[in-house]
């Protein structure tokens, strides 16, 4: 068989096989962290490209279904936008990833700090005092208007459009939390038309995915301000997509994918905490807070691939007649997470930040190690980012032949219902 039949074989084979979705989690700078792992596989994609024998496939994207959620969702958008030439999309994204500075993602300077931080600060202390000026009363701790412009450079959301009717991609989803309804909602645009699904206190709505779906999936509780989308009708203020999420992997099922590749941002991998050293003092405001933004952003999707997992092996213990008979099928999943604490990570690179925000976070604990956890998700700096990229693309090429494998092999049957 002369190498152009073999290629054309293999294509044909490729076209038989499941459709991969790549699901991208929620951190806020842990999300440099994916980045890394994009990295790794773009150099792995384009090691298994070359096995086709076409040097031009090597533009293909392998992630026709991208689902993301708070920060994960500005990379998901943005790899969406370039999916026309997965190589180079995933480079542009390691370039704004590895010169990120704070100033491109909430105000840094002393005035802007002043006027949101230290007035929320103050607001917990003597917000009786502001309740009959409302307009004085603080939205966030910071003003991320800077990642608004940053977005408009970075991501292109007409390009997606002509993409998905190019067939390049299939499907794009964010998702966000409405404080106003209390709902938890998946905006997706698909090449074909899906029917919207409802589960509780869960929604999906097919609509064009815009810079302020992405401002409003985000939107860190209390750290980033609410963002007004239209929905139900009206107009409801939105936040974090993160929060209240139950099912992260489940947008990504619904919308096609049959094999699912999970990027996590701690926790899953990571060695615990360790039990060492002097007992155990009260914990701090941000110890606090850096656990319960951990709980938002890490611990639903440990829950839901726990779930998928038990699914999977449930189904297999069934005769094949009852299998037939479910409308449940097996979804082949790979996780790759942090091989190291991030909050150790990032309590090496606290000093980064700028003076006015390292003051902010000092006054509730971010600032030592114990508080390290919260400055983690807010260090936008690109020593730290840096090194989250590099531990990335290490623990994936770690993983690479589970990777080429995962890339190469024909999938389990069709998709699940969630």
């Amino acid at each position: 068989m002369t190498m152009s039949a073999a290629s054309e074989e293999v294509e044909s084979n490729t076209r038989q096989r499941g459709t991969i979705g790549l699901v991208l989690s929620g951190g806020g700078a842990r999300a440099g962290y994916q980045v890394g792992v994009l990295k790794a596989i773009a150099v792995l994609e384009k090691q298994r490209v070359a096995e086709l024998g076409r040097r031009q496939r090597g533009r293909r994207n392998p992630f026709p279904i991208i689902v993301g959620t708070s920060a994960g969702a500005i990379n998901a958008m943005a790899l969406a936008s370039g999916s026309d030439d997965f190589q180079k999309a995933v480079g542009r994204i390691v370039r704004v990833w590895e010169n990120i500075r704070v100033e491109q993602i909430y105000r840094s300077d002393s005035l802007g700090v002043i006027k949101t931080g230290a007035r929320w600060l103050t607001a917990l202390s003597i917000g009786w005092t502001l309740r009959k000026w409302s307009k004085a009363r603080p939205k966030s701790l910071f003003d991320n208007a800077p990642l608004a412009e940053l977005l408009k450079r970075m991501i292109d959301p007409a390009r997606i459009e002509r993409l998905l009717a190019r067939g390049t991609l299939q499907a794009l989803a964010v998702t966000v939390s409405s404080y106003s309804s209390g709902q938890h909602v998946t905006f997706y645009q698909a090449a074909c038309p899906i029917e919207p699904w409802t589960r509780s206190q869960r929604l999906a709505i097919p609509e064009r995915i815009s810079i302020e779906h992405l401002l409003a999936s985000s939107a860190i509780p209390f750290v980033f301000p609410a963002q007004a989308l239209f929905l139900n009708g009206r107009n409801e203020f939105c936040g974090d997509g993160s929060m209240r999420q139950l099912a992260p992997i489940s947008p990504a099922i619904h919308l096609g994918a049959q094999r699912i590749l999970v990027v996590g941002a701690g926790r899953m991998l990571e060695p615990p905490a360790p039990f060492d050293g002097p007992p155990p003092t009260y914990p701090s405001l941000a110890q606090i807070a850096g656990h319960a933004l951990s709980s938002i952003f890490l611990d639903g999707l440990a829950v839901d691939i726990e779930r998928l997992l038990r699914v999977n092996k449930t189904l297999t213990l069934l005769p094949v007649e009852a299998r037939t008979e479910t409308a449940l099928r097996p979804i082949e999943v790979l996780v790759i997470s942090p091989s190291q604490r991030l909050d150790e990570l990032a309590s090496r690179h606290i000093g980064s930040l700028p003076l006015p925000v390292r003051a902010i976070l000092g006054g509730v604990g971010a600032t030592d190690a114990r508080g390290a956890a919260l400055a983690s998700y807010l260090l936008f700096e690109s020593s730290y980012t840096r090194e989250l990229i590099d531990l990335g693309y290490a623990d994936t090429m770690t993983r690479k032949d589970d990777v080429l494998d995962f890339l190469r092999r024909s999938p389990l049957p069709v998709s699940q219902e969630k």
